[in-house]
């Protein structure tokens, strides 16, 4: 018997003629966004005629425990949020509302957020960051006796403050490592800032097979960034213009794997036939490249899960997981196929 699809927040909006985030809005009881009455039992109805398993409860919403995940300064294009869509999940399988704050780095702001969820039915609170994040929560824990949970960031201060985090030293480790088994001798990195957490792993993991495959890094291998497209491209042309250049670039996001592929182009070198490419994150756009980028497929999605089930069951171990994502194989490293 063919197994009926799962149904999602995207095909409620079709049929219901909205858009998804009216969907979450109204599945997730929101009412800090004024909708027509007309418009929230509609979404509802459809939910209910497709088999949408996870319809609010319509009585006492103000009664229903809640988890709420502070997170800062999240874009809408970036990979975690399949940490915050596994999250809700968990949350909803568990009979409880997750309630998501975007604070923007200002910690007064998400001080004041914590000190209102001591007035509601709060169940626990998630401290979030869209980039692995080391930080000092010492703050953040004398406001408030509810459970505290880091997601994609730890406090080394607080031992006994659970984490759940992703393993960006063994992830990077993971694609040098690929592109010494397809060959490379020369393989370059483009970073991101230096004071980053997750710039650092990622250096560290990339350094560390690099000397493990037997390979001596060398400085002026690593081109330094802020993160940006046009500063990708000029970290690329500064490795093409040297004497021995390289014959793979790993690049720390997708982001910079894009202004990487144009500097190539524009020298008039092919990828993967002259230089082999890797990037990070494995964002929609990596399949649509061309060619389509290898890259690392990060785990948000369960360590959000993962976070969510931790207050739902109430645990107090000192937890801290670090997972290391899947790398996703493409034609941009492989130049044999």
């Amino acid at each position: 018997m063919k197994r009926k699809n799962k149904v999602t927040m995207n095909d409620i909006a079709r049929a219901a003629g909205v858009s998804q985030a009216t969907v979450s809005l109204v599945l997730n009881q929101s009412r800090n966004i004024k909708l027509s009455d007309e418009t929230r039992q509609r979404v509802i109805n459809v939910a209910g005629e497709l088999g949408y398993d996870r319809l609010p409860a319509i009585h006492s919403p103000r009664n229903q425990e809640e988890i709420a995940l502070l997170i800062s300064s999240l874009q809408s294009y970036d990979p975690f949020i399949d940490a915050i869509s596994q999250a809700r999940d968990a949350a909803w399988r568990s009979e409880v509302l997750l309630t998501v704050y975007d604070y923007g780095d200002d910690s007064e702001l998400a001080l004041n957020i914590i000190r209102q969820l001591e007035k509601r039915n709060c169940v626990g609170i998630i401290l979030a960051s869209p980039v692995t994040t080391v930080v000092e929560l010492s703050a953040f824990q004398d406001c408030t006796t509810l459970p505290l949970v880091l997601l994609n960031q730890r406090d080394p201060d607080s031992p006994l403050l659970p984490s759940f985090e992703p393993d960006d030293y063994a992830n990077a480790f993971q694609v040098t490592r690929h592109l010494v088994n397809q060959g490379a001798k020369r393989i370059a990195h483009i970073t991101g800032e230096s004071w980053m957490e997750a710039t650092r792993q990622r250096l560290a993991g990339y350094q560390a097979a690099l000397t493990q495959s037997g390979i001596t890094p060398q400085d002026a291998w690593v081109q330094q960034t802020n993160w940006q497209f046009n500063e990708s491209y000029q970290a690329t042309v500064a490795l093409l213009a040297q004497a021995e250049r390289p014959d793979a670039i790993f690049c720390a996001s997708d982001w910079l794997a894009i202004g990487c592929y144009q500097a190539i182009s524009d020298h008039g070198l092919r990828i993967p036939d002259d230089v082999l490419v890797v990037g990070y994150d494995d964002q929609k756009i990596s399949e649509q490249l061309t060619p389509p980028l290898t890259s690392i497929q990060l785990p948000y999605g369960e360590l959000g899960r993962l976070a969510v089930e931790y207050l739902c069951n109430a645990e107090d171990a000192a937890t801290h997981l670090t997972l290391a994502g899947r790398l996703k194989i493409r034609r941009s490293s492989q130049p044999n196929l």
